[in-house]
């Protein structure tokens, strides 16, 4: 998930000179953390969404949204910042935002007051965290085909999920389901990746150009 650019150190080595050791280089890449994280709980929420088990059962998301998809992937946003990854720390650390606050919202926010508001609520909610993702796939661009296509589908995976509260058309709550589906699917493939990749110290799984 880096974006690497021009650096002191390249420049360094390119002129013969002994690189200087850049801030948080020992840490390991944190971004198969944070796409796991962020996949699994994905995945789990959205066979939900997508109709596929009942919602009666929907109380098993709240321990990921909590701690695997929310302080994992916070914690993964964090070692981001460490290793001087701007668009990976936003990432990880603004979608471990999310999953809190929906077990939050979930779990211990009271809306029965607001009637049929409530679900002009959670639209708003939703909508919102489309925009961010929206212009997080702009970046997206200049990582690497595999993170773009999670964004691109994630940003439609929130703005079906906020038409379907907005409108109260379940039809398209379970499209956004079906496209959180993919959404995991495709950020678990780019964890492996990076995973199998550095394990096997070559290109076993590609990720496609920036």
């Amino acid at each position: 998930m880096s974006i690497e650019s021009d650096s002191p150190a390249g420049s360094a080595r390119l002129a013969g000179n002994p690189a200087p050791v850049a801030a948080g280089a020992g840490f390991a890449d944190p971004a198969a953390l944070g796409l796991a994280a962020f996949a699994l709980t994905t995945f789990v929420l959205s066979f939900f969404n997508a109709g596929l088990i009942p919602r009666t059962a929907e109380g098993v998301v709240f321990g990921l949204a909590l701690f695997y998809g929310g302080l994992v992937q916070f914690a993964a946003g964090l070692w981001e910042f460490a290793k001087g990854n701007t668009f990976g720390a936003t990432a990880f650390c603004s979608y471990g935002g999310f999953w809190m606050a929906f077990a939050f919202l979930a779990r211990f926010t009271d809306l029965s007051g607001a009637g049929a508001d409530a679900e002009k609520g959670v639209g708003l909610f939703l909508l919102a965290w489309g925009i961010f993702t929206l212009y997080m796939t702009v970046a997206a661009w200049h990582t690497n085909t595999a993170v773009f296509a999670v964004f691109v589908v994630l940003t439609l995976t929130f703005f079906a999920l906020s038409i379907g509260a907005f409108s109260a058309v379940a039809a398209m709550t379970r499209l956004g389901g079906w496209l959180g589906i993919v959404t995991a699917l495709l950020a678990w493939y780019a964890s492996f990746a990076v995973v199998a990749n550095f394990t096997f110290k070559r290109t076993l799984l590609p990720v496609g150009p920036r």
